[in-house]
């Protein structure tokens, strides 16, 4: 997909900042490209970006309406319909990392074809994929798991690969989810994939590679979340991942969206590596990434060194003190690691 930019971001009237997800990941990672948002009242999410209507995006250079929000079942309110149609009829692209297809919508679909205007279903791609094999394939691959949905395992991937390319080492993110393949532009929706041909999309996403190259998976969900279980378990399997980070928020008591406890890191490292060791015997931990945002620094620093002592691992918020931990394990563990 070539989505063009500038973005005009829409929030609709999500009801808290996680539901704005997408855009929030867009606008950290590119932000260069997102000149303004628009929202409907009762929102209750915003990314810090000018306000602006749809003519005052498309005055200001906009090209495409980024519908920026993830929720339940990936469905578009309907009384989100007349604000995409007016940004249509504007002359805006729009794209959507929703489940459901933008042109599925009659009001959108006829628009943008007496608009002339393209239609952009991150979560929907034409490719075939075959189902996994398990062979081992060669390169390194590094897998991004969570103790929770929505825990960090984009932002760690993407700072591991900003981290890495600085220090000269071959590494390439992957994107499963919608906003990393904004961010991307090239990618799988994992959770859009059939759930027989989940193992195998993600081979073909990262697919046999140089002996020093590192993919940098991104991972989806948790081996725990009830809802969301069997992408994850369909991901590590097809990531036959080398390595895994484990990313954790510290104030939750329950997964998102539903009522069951979240589990500790010391399960998921213990789950992750008997699941994982299914398609690479050697799998690893080489670190844990803590969303620290809701702790003041020195609460932060402290958790950090008493789940590096705890675990024998490296421990860092990527966001607020960067991965050179993280890599430096993944140095050590993994002397091959080639340079570009």
């Amino acid at each position: 997909m070539d989505i063009p930019h500038p973005y005009l971001m829409f929030l609709g009237d999500v009801h808290d900042q996680l539901a704005a997800k997408t855009a929030h990941g867009i606008v950290d990672w590119r932000r260069e490209w997102c000149l303004g948002q628009t929202r409907l009242p009762g929102c209750q999410a915003d990314l810090g970006l000018p306000e602006m209507t749809i003519a005052e995006g498309v005055a200001a250079g906009a090209k495409t309406l980024i519908v920026g929000v993830a929720n339940a079942g990936g469905v578009l309110p309907a009384h989100w319909v007349a604000t995409i149609v007016q940004a249509i009829e504007a002359g805006l692209d729009v794209a959507s990392g929703l489940h459901v297809r933008l042109a599925q919508i009659p009001e959108i679909r006829e628009a943008a074809a007496h608009n002339g205007v393209q239609l952009f279903d991150v979560r929907h791609n034409d490719q075939t994929f075959a189902t996994g094999k398990g062979t081992k394939r060669p390169g390194l691959r590094l897998l991004t798991v969570g103790t929770d949905c929505s825990s960090g395992k984009k932002y760690t991937a993407l700072a591991l690969e900003r981290a890495m390319r600085a220090r000269g080492l071959d590494a390439d993110f992957r994107a499963t989810g919608q906003t990393g393949v904004f961010i991307s532009g090239h990618g799988v929706a994992i959770d859009a994939v059939v759930a027989d041909f989940i193992s195998g999309a993600v081979e073909w996403l990262a697919p046999a590679a140089a002996p020093g190259h590192w993919d940098l998976i991104e991972g989806q969900g948790s081996l725990f979340h009830p809802s969301f279980a069997g992408v994850s378990l369909g991901l590590l399997h097809g990531a036959q991942p080398d390595a895994f980070v484990v990313c954790h928020e510290p104030t939750r008591r329950t997964m998102r969206g539903v009522k069951h406890a979240l589990p500790t890191i010391a399960e998921v490292i213990e789950l992750t590596v008997r699941c994982g060791r299914l398609t690479n015997p050697a799998i690893r931990p080489v670190g844990i990434a803590i969303n620290t945002r809701a702790l003041d620094d020195a609460a932060a620093r402290e958790l950090l060194a008493a789940l590096a002592s705890e675990h024998g691992l490296p421990a860092t918020d990527p966001v607020r003190y960067g991965v050179d931990g993280l890599v430096d394990r993944l140095l050590a563990e993994f002397p091959e690691s080639g340079r570009v």
